[in-house]
């Protein structure tokens, strides 16, 4: 309807606009808020009065008259300044139950993939232990999104990106190895800023049950010659406690380079292992959450391949390297960022800056001109200097799409299971369940704090939202099981000839929010906001309950009543699955 709406607007613009140079503007039509208002308003008299030198309300005259003829036009109305109110007839709503029986799974989707091609990168979490609730925000909204942009004619690739070449690979391996040692027999401890989780444990148990004693090492040996662990004395300040931490440091580079020295070809095993759990574990949290990747992409492997020297050589050979202090920098700050940035330190190692910009590089070389990033709130600073790096070796400026995912707190109830002091994705998944979990993530925009209600998400009551929606599914669902427990049948191709008999409030209102729900897709893809798609089935469901409690839907004296009313849930019940799954929430036909 909106379409066809702004096809008879652009046909009434041509008289207008003949013998101008005016430029036709883009027909802006929303839906109103308001009935008394009718169903669309445009402001283009407001746009096009100051062009052409007119008062906005003759415009808008204007615009009306020359409105060619349109049978779903029930009347059309000015109001205000100059605003063009349509109020459409009963026959253009309940047509669209038609269209949603007709479409099924499509109706409101663009699959052509005609937008364009992006990659999202989302959750990307370091492989070093169990993913926490912060990472299923942004992996429910990560998963969301690509769903969005796919469902509005985007081609969308799905990566995760494994930072497997880092520091904190060592700093899982000596941990790994550490807890080994202990289940060897040796009296030896985890550093204080190594990771100290029974993940750990569990994974060193592994490692002496698939090699015995073959990387035992007297702690001793391994402990000779280090510096002190050191601990802040009660009371330290500021100052006193980095002092600390840089000497814990400096204890745990020594212990990884001990620990290579003494195992050689042994701490690769032990890494791999240890990288392998928990990737393990990360791809079954994922899996269980009903989140998919088309790709699973490794900085090891992108180092390994050479492509970080070629992306140096490429921002060398456009003279936006330099040296200094030993360090090879970048010139960030003539693109944005607020300083030049450090890409490979003095000692040769390269920075996590470094890694990264090369993989941006490569999502790009691989042919996917558009590139989102979903990063936790705590990586704010981080973007500009993405951004400049990419606008330095592309000229683009528009390449990358950052967003940014802000923090989950957990609220009113206690968890039955917690893996270690932290509770975990899975554990959340676990005692809220997938559909729960990833609706209630969905129910705040991500630029928000969000806290979630364990003892909300656990309930079965209509003060649960995801309960609420998803009932409105099953509900209809058993309207259906008991015409067929009655003997009875219904067919969608029989519909069309019986949805004039669709009048009351209650109809109106569901055939209106089904007319808007493709809008709706469009919206919450271009914004990125798949809580859009949440407050508009919680605003269909509660319609459909609505019209539940006061209208009978098995009328056993009116069968043309009967079927347009049946046709009309039918429907409901198909936007309601379409919609939640674009949330990655399963509609059940019983509760």
């Amino acid at each position: 309807m909106k379409t066809h709406l702004q096809d008879l607007l652009a046909r009434a613009l041509d008289p207008l606009l003949a013998g101008t140079e005016i430029a036709r503007p883009a027909i802006q039509l929303d839906a109103t808020k308001d009935p008394k208002f009718g169903d669309f308003q445009t402001n283009l008299a407001l746009q096009l009065a100051k062009p052409l030198g007119k008062p906005p309300r003759a415009v808008a005259e204007a615009l009306v008259a020359a409105l060619p003829a349109a049978g779903i036009i029930a009347k059309v109305e000015i109001a205000g300044p100059g605003f063009i109110n349509f109020f459409l007839n009963r026959a253009a709503f309940q047509n669209v139950v038609v269209d949603v029986l007709a479409q099924g799974a499509a109706y409101g989707r663009d699959d052509s993939g005609s937008r364009g091609r992006i990659m999202v990168e989302f959750v990307s979490a370091n492989p070093t232990g169990p993913m926490h609730v912060g990472h299923g925000r942004g992996a429910a909204y990560g998963d969301s999104v690509s769903k969005l942009l796919a469902a509005t004619g985007w081609t969308v690739w799905r990566e995760y990106y494994i930072n497997d070449a880092g520091r904190q690979v060592d700093v899982l391996a000596v941990s790994v190895w550490l807890r080994y040692l202990q289940a060897c027999g040796e009296t030896i401890e985890v550093p204080r800023r190594g990771y100290p989780g029974d993940y750990i444990r569990t994974t060193a148990a592994a490692v002496l049950a698939a090699h015995g004693r073959a990387f035992a090492h007297p702690a001793a040996a391994v402990l000779a010659g280090l510096p002190a662990d050191a601990v802040a004395p009660e009371g330290a300040d500021d100052a006193q406690k980095e002092a600390v931490k840089a000497q814990q440091e400096r204890y745990l580079d020594a212990l990884i380079e001990r620990a290579k020295a003494l195992l050689g070809d042994g701490y690769r095993t032990i890494q791999r292992a240890a990288l392998d759990d928990q990737l393990g574990v990360i791809r079954k949290t994922l899996a269980d959450f009903n989140v998919e990747f088309d790709q699973w992409s490794s900085e090891a492997a992108l180092v390994q391949s050479g492509f970080v020297q070629i992306a140096l050589k490429r921002l060398a050979d456009q003279g936006l390297t330099y040296e200094k202090d030993g360090a090879l920098w970048m010139r960030t700050e003539a693109f944005g960022d607020e300083k030049d940035r450090v890409l490979v330190k003095a000692d040769g190692a390269a920075t996590y800056f470094c890694n990264d910009l090369a993989y941006h590089v490569n999502k790009l070389d691989r042919g996917w001109p558009m590139l989102m990033d979903v990063w936790g709130a705590d990586h704010h600073g981080y973007i500009a200097r993405v951004r400049a790096a990419i606008e330095a070796l592309t000229g683009r400026k528009d390449a990358l799409n950052v967003q940014l995912i802000q923090f989950v707190t957990l609220s009113s109830g206690r968890m039955g299971k917690r893996s270690g002091n932290f509770v975990t994705l899975q554990d959340l998944i676990d005692e809220a369940g997938t559909d729960a979990t990833r609706f209630f993530y969905l129910t705040r925009s991500h630029d928000q704090h969000l806290e979630f209600d364990i003892d909300l998400a656990r309930s079965q009551s209509n003060d649960n939202p995801v309960y609420y929606v998803q009932y409105a599914h099953a509900r209809i669902c058993r309207v259906f099981e008991q015409l067929a427990e009655k003997g009875g049948t219904w067919q969608a191709e029989d519909a069309a000839a019986t949805l004039h008999r669709l009048d009351t409030e209650h109809e109106k209102a569901l055939l209106t929010l089904l007319t808007r729900y493709p809008e709706m897709l469009r919206k919450a893809a271009a914004a990125y906001t798949p809580h859009t798609v949440v407050f508009y089935l919680k605003d269909l469901a509660e319609a459909l309950h609505g019209y539940y409690n006061v209208h009978r839907f098995l009328v056993d004296d009116d069968a043309e009543l009967q079927n347009a009313r049946l046709a009309l849930v039918a429907a409901v019940r198909q936007v309601l699955k379409n919609g939640l799954t674009i949330l990655g929430v399963s509609a059940p036909e019983k509760m």
